[in-house]
């Protein structure tokens, strides 16, 4: 039996055939070798194929995750941002509550109806509101609360508007009395340097009641009045300096004192905004300003609950 395999082969630049024997059982080896050489090849081929696939998906998933969170973010910060709006309006709703109080205070109209005002909405949780809560967790809870704000606020606007009808429709059967009524300041600008109530005296340091509100500003300020009325007093007095008094009618009068000048005269007839007198610094005063009161059936009220600008 033959071990050994023969090859011939020409190589095509001369005529001479050239002989090569190799064993049977080294050609088998070789083989073998060629054979897993390009097995490993292959292999090695696929791999890197599959490894670079994976990669690309990788970038794309990346891409795709740092997209979805950037949205994610910009979804949050629109639900924060309307959470904060929502707040604003709860806000804006009760200084309409407010507002509504005072002019209801003024115009000696009572609330008929329950309060139209937030009694019971708490405050979005400001944890919920943090820039900085972690992507992973929700914002279940905060939508909740808002769908359930916005309702209750949407509510008490409604409720708002219809009390706000009928006082407007109160207040027009009021005209003459709120014409009547002190509600601006007595002067533009200025400052309050000792408000109503009891206070400690600037001239015996002993505890007294004020019955008014001094407000300061420059000596010679225009001073109004803050309703329609008739001059009653206009005249120096002691202690308070120059002085003058309106009747408003309805049990309400109004008093200004420390005056530097008088321009009106008792009897004359005044509407709210005209000119009465000019703020000054006579009679027991440790600065200029105008010492305001407001009474009401002969009783001094805190004149601030009577100033709407």
């Amino acid at each position: 039996m033959r071990k050994r395999i023969k090859i011939w082969f020409h190589s095509g630049t001369t005529s001479d055939i050239r002989e090569f024997s190799i064993h049977k059982a080294a050609l088998g080896v070789i083989m073998l070798i060629v054979f897993f050489v390009f097995a490993g090849a292959s292999f090695i081929g696929y791999d890197y194929f599959q490894l670079k696939n994976i990669s690309f998906n990788n970038n794309f998933l990346n891409q795709t995750i740092t997209t979805q969170k950037n949205e994610i973010k910009g979804q949050r910060a629109q639900i924060q941002s309307f959470a904060g709006e929502i707040e604003v309006l709860k806000k804006q709703v009760d200084n309409l509550l407010k507002f509504e109080d005072k002019v209801r205070l003024i115009a000696d109209i009572k609330q008929t109806s329950n309060s139209s005002g937030l009694i019971g909405i708490g405050a979005i949780p400001e944890d919920e509101l943090d820039q900085e809560i972690p992507l992973e967790q929700k914002h279940n809870n905060l939508m909740r609360e808002m769908h359930e704000q916005v309702n209750q606020t949407n509510l008490a606007a409604k409720k708002q508007a219809l009390d706000f009808e009928n006082l407007i429709k109160l207040l027009e059967k009021k005209r003459n009395l709120l014409a009547s009524t002190p509600s601006i300041k007595p002067i533009a600008g200025g400052w309050i340097t000792s408000p109503f109530g009891y206070r400690k005296s600037p001239f015996t340091g002993r505890r007294e009641f004020h019955s008014g509100l001094d407000i300061s500003n420059r000596i010679g300020t225009e001073i109004i009045a803050t309703a329609n009325g008739r001059i009653s007093y206009a005249a120096r007095k002691m202690y308070i300096g120059n002085l003058v008094i309106i009747d408003h009618g309805h049990g309400r009068i109004t008093k200004f004192g420390h005056l530097k000048k008088v321009l009106v005269k008792p009897g004359q007839e005044v509407k709210r905004g005209d000119v009465i007198a000019l703020l000054g610094n006579t009679g027991r005063s440790t600065g200029p300003h105008v010492h305001y009161e407001v009474r009401i059936n002969g009783t001094p009220v805190n004149p601030l609950k009577y100033i709407l600008n």
